[in-house]
């Protein structure tokens, strides 16, 4: 038993060395082989490598895109996008002149009415000034009237009431005349009085 395990150890560790032997001298000639030679490239009727297929491949595929108008159909979509670009440009300008020109209205308006209220405050100022003047030269006036009215009332009452005084003291002394007369005045004064008057003619 012991035996038949030295042999196959023996017969195990010769196959073990052999492999090993083996291994060496391939890669001892794949080394070889790697030094000696490089990767053949795949090669198409023995002239076309494969940067020639891609390069064809691009001239094939820029060929079909120029055959179908794909850069005029982008170049149109460019003109097309840039024109509506201007246009909104343009309309932005426009708007922007007519902002610029609403601002420009509204401060003139905001202006002017500054101007009208300014001009209106003075206005009412000089207004109620000559309203109060007015108003006392009207008072002035209409004080003068009165007092002259009632001066002229009381002037003209008191004119009235020396005119009934006047009145009153003739009619006292007419009735105190007649009764005088009346009472030293007889027949014989009167024809005395005639001859007097009679003789002076």
């Amino acid at each position: 038993m012991s035996t038949l395990t030295v042999v196959l150890a023996a017969d195990g560790s010769a196959m073990v060395e052999e492999n090993l032997e083996h291994a060496a001298e391939l890669q001892g000639m794949e080394e070889a082989g790697h030094a000696g030679t490089e990767h053949a490239e795949p090669v198409a009727f023995g002239f076309i490598g494969p940067f020639a297929w891609v390069s064809l491949a691009m001239l094939c595929f820029i060929a079909i895109l120029l055959w179908k108008g794909v850069p005029k159909l982008i170049a149109g979509g460019l003109d097309k996008k840039i024109a509506e670009i201007k246009s909104q440009l343009d309309e932005a300008k426009a708007l922007r002149a007519e902002a610029e020109a609403l601002r420009k209205e509204y401060a003139d308006k905001i202006a002017n009415a500054e101007k009208d209220a300014a001009s209106m405050l003075e206005h009412a100022k000089h207004e109620a000034d000559n309203i109060v003047a007015k108003a006392e030269s009207d008072s002035t006036a209409m004080v003068a009237r009165r007092q002259k009215m009632a001066e002229e009332k009381i002037a003209g009452a008191e004119r009235a009431a020396i005119d009934e005084l006047r009145a009153k003291a003739a009619r006292a002394s007419a009735a105190g005349a007649a009764a005088i007369i009346a009472q030293k005045h007889d027949s014989g004064a009167d024809s005395a009085l005639v001859d007097q008057t009679i003789a002076s003619l």
